[in-house]
């Protein structure tokens, strides 16, 4: 088999700026049909450390799709066509708390949904998917991320809950306040649906989550995006660096239950 008819088993979902050429041996890029139409991209295909990555940048190469229009049906669907056992999905946030502090990774272990008219699930017909997302992200995934974090000197927190809103506009200071009131630690736009497509291909999933600014709350701040660009910018070769290292150590036999989220889920 040509390494252009290989798979992968590790998928990266992220912004154009985590995809380092370098970081990779051997890429290839792939068309992926899916019966939800188009990835973002192309995916890119290579070697790190003796494992096959397969990476789709989120937004587009040209950062052309907003977060309310990624086909995220599509992106996971490619990445399980590719064979895919594990997703690591690097994301920009603002804080809703004081402690998570710009430059800081937060390994998030819950989300709530805020988004509207997303699709969110395969299963749209024929067949029924309850699909249990009490636990959203894989724990063996978290704890490793969060590990390889602190032994490479990196602020990190070991989890928090994601405030994914539908964007593309960003919050009013009485939606930050009102987040924040429920104890919420971040807040994005693209956890959800990507990491519940996950869990319905039976993909392990992590946010590898980079907060860039304290959301509007903070009295006298007004978020914009030249602020997170230029904040992901000063701080994308950690994220590199994390990937680097937590990518090799990725272990195929995971005993987390994942890889069999299906079962007791379909009607």
């Amino acid at each position: 088999m040509s390494s252009e008819d290989e798979g992968a088993l590790i998928g990266i979902i992220g912004g154009t700026g985590v995809y380092d050429p370098k970081l990779f041996e051997n890429v290839v890029e792939r068309k992926i049909y899916t019966p939800f139409g188009k990835t973002s991209d192309l995916v890119q295909i290579g070697e790190l450390g003796g494992r096959r990555v397969a990476f789709i940048p989120r937004h587009g190469r040209n950062h052309e799709y907003p977060p309310h229009m990624v086909n995220y049906r599509a992106n996971i669907w490619a990445l399980k066509e590719l064979g895919v056992k594990a997703i690591l999905a690097p994301c920009a946030v603002g804080s809703l708390q004081e402690e998570f502090k710009p430059g800081d990774f937060v390994f998030v272990d819950q989300f709530i949904d805020r988004t509207r008219g997303r699709k969110d699930t395969f299963y749209e017909s024929g067949q029924v998917c309850h699909i249990s997302v009490a636990d959203p992200v894989c724990p063996d995934l978290n704890a490793l991320l969060y590990r390889r974090a602190k032994a490479l000197g990196l602020s990190c927190h070991p989890k928090g809950t994601y405030v994914c809103i539908q964007g593309p506009r960003f919050s009013t200071r009485a939606e930050s306040e009102l987040f924040r009131s429920w104890g919420a630690s971040v807040i994005g736009m693209t956890m959800y649906p990507e990491c519940v497509l996950a869990r319905e291909a039976q993909i392990c999933y992590a946010t590898v989550a980079m907060v860039t600014d304290y959301d509007c709350w903070m009295t006298g701040r007004v978020v914009d995006s030249e602020e997170v660009v230029r904040t992901m910018n000063q701080n994308i070769d950690k994220v590199r660096k994390l990937l680097a290292d937590v990518i090799p150590r990725i272990s195929e036999d995971r005993p987390c239950s994942c890889g069999t989220a299906l079962q007791g889920a379909l009607m």
